[in-house]
């Protein structure tokens, strides 16, 4: 049995914990019109992970279940194969990757791997349908600023291309 000081300790880290994320996920353009309590709900659903330098996050080719939000270090995304000259973006903290998985079960087009070491949060796409089902208004204000981003994303590729 778990003695009271050791039950307050471990209730002041949990509520630390939260605190901290609810921070990192405020500050990510894709919760930015979410309330306090918005952000708790999305907090219960995430799975953290730790990753090491060169850890495979995801395959190319594999079937996209999450998106992943990077809480701290960076990953490198590229077309699996090509290390060298298949390198399509490194992304950092306060950045997120995947986002297609929510909306489809499409494979994933590149790979990605840890750039250093790193915490991800995952959001998998059947619980996202789970909050479309039990808490609609936050998951349409995710799917527009989901929309937005793709659209921008849709853009500079374009803009690349083209000019």
């Amino acid at each position: 049995m778990l003695s009271l000081h050791k039950l307050m300790l471990f209730n002041l880290t949990k509520k630390k914990t939260e605190s901290t994320n609810l921070a990192r996920l405020r500050a990510l353009p894709l919760f930015s019109d979410l309330k306090a309590s918005d952000l708790q709900i999305i907090n219960n659903l995430l799975h953290e992970r730790d990753y090491v330098k060169d850890e495979i996050v995801f395959d190319e080719g594999e079937e996209g279940q999450a998106i992943y939000f990077i809480f701290s270090g960076s990953v490198l995304i590229y077309r699996q194969g090509r290390p060298v000259d298949g390198k399509i973006a490194e992304l950092s903290s306060g950045q997120f990757f995947g986002e297609l998985a929510l909306l489809d079960n499409a494979p994933r087009v590149a790979q990605v791997r840890a750039a250093e070491d790193c915490t991800l949060a995952a959001l998998f796409r059947e619980d996202f349908m789970g909050l479309l089902e039990t808490h609609a208004t936050i998951a349409s204000k995710i799917s527009l600023q989901l929309s937005r981003h793709i659209g921008q994303r849709l853009r500079d590729a374009i803009h690349r291309y083209v000019v």
